[in-house]
């Protein structure tokens, strides 16, 4: 049951996680100090909670100052972790929520959304089937329904909420000396949204110029470096990826106007779908920590697939800071893990 509106939180439900350095921790020795983000260990497993409450929260109190008398409530569309963060914040803010997922959606991502208490719909073969049908849905709620559509990365309220993991590096992680030798974050990228947010959080903090980003996709899900190829946003006809998180359609305009205009560089590289599936075993295996291969696909460049880090980033003394940010992701479980790894065997014997 929704409350009214002057009365829900006034706060937000994602944490501050980690900042832990793992330089001496990686299979093979880097050229610098590494260190991992562990967004993983956000209340719903994802860095997503950061930015989807931030946009819930943001309309709750543009309602309250609006002064709205209608019952909240979020509708998002999602197959993963984006439908995950909204249904949390939904029971974080006591709001109801109703999530609409591709009927291919794994069934522990529907039990732990119904766990959180949200409603769920299966329709349609993808996300973007499926979005359309929440769309449609919204134009016939109740009138006395004030509607909050989640997006699951493209919105400038969930860049907001996504730069706060910037702040917290920056602000209360490292040392000031120490913020002026990062010379690069690598995170995965599908939609653009974390990469949106990080940018953000660099230009509001004082950051080393020369501090850079690296993007990773696999190949298997090309959508920046095919935009970035077109010259500008388009919608692909299919995206296959075993990273599934990082499977979207189309990137937002904000990111591609971050590639091309931003004072920040960012590189970008492509990894195929098995070293993103090797960079989470490799990762389980150093810290008992599942993640999905949408964050294998990041963490491959310091475990796996260092080629990439270092072919970019040329000049690494070991004073400087490399920051990875695991994003989490709750696609995977344990059983998942050794499914990979049978698989990676049997692809190293044909």
């Amino acid at each position: 049951m929704s409350l009214p509106v002057e009365t829900l939180r006034d706060s937000q439900p994602f944490i501050k996680t980690s900042l832990v350095e793992v330089t001496k921790d990686l299979p093979n020795k880097p050229p610098c100090r590494v260190f991992l983000k562990n967004e993983y260990e956000q209340p719903c497993g994802s860095f997503k909670l950061r930015g989807i409450s931030n946009l819930i929260y943001r309309s709750i109190q543009k309602a309250k100052k609006e002064k709205i008398d209608k019952t909240l409530y979020v509708f998002a569309s999602s197959g993963g972790n984006a439908g995950l963060a909204a249904a949390y914040s939904a029971r974080y803010f006591r709001i109801g929520c109703t999530v609409v997922l591709p009927t291919t959606s794994k069934p522990e991502i529907i039990e732990k959304l119904q766990s959180y208490g949200a409603k769920t719909i299966m329709h349609g073969k993808n996300i973007n089937e499926a979005d359309g049908y929440l769309k449609n849905m919204m134009r016939n709620i109740d009138l006395n329904i004030y509607p909050i559509y989640c997006h699951p990365f493209d919105n400038p309220l969930i860049w907001e909420g996504h730069s706060s993991l910037v702040d917290e590096v920056y602000q209360e992680q490292l040392s000031y000396n120490d913020s002026q030798k990062v010379k690069g974050i690598v995170c995965s990228v599908g939609g653009g949204g974390l990469y949106n947010g990080i940018m953000k959080g660099l230009e509001q903090n004082k950051t080393n110029k020369d501090t850079s980003l690296m993007l990773v996709e696999t190949n298997q899900a090309p959508t920046l470096l095919e935009t970035i190829k077109a010259g500008e946003v388009f919608t692909l006809d299919s995206v296959n990826s075993l990273a599934t998180s990082l499977a979207c359609s189309y990137l937002s305009e904000q990111s591609l106007d971050n590639y091309y205009n931003s004072k920040f560089k960012t590189y970008v590289d492509s990894i195929d779908d098995l070293d993103a599936i090797q960079g989470l075993i490799d990762f389980y295996s150093n810290s008992g920590v599942v993640v999905e291969p949408a964050c294998g696909t990041a963490l491959s460049l310091v475990y796996n697939r260092m080629d990439i880090l270092t072919k970019h980033y040329t000049n690494l003394s070991p004073d400087d800071i490399i920051i990875v940010v695991a994003c989490g992701g709750s696609c995977t479980n344990l059983e998942g893990v050794e499914n990979f790894k049978k698989m990676l065997n049997t692809t190293c014997k044909l």
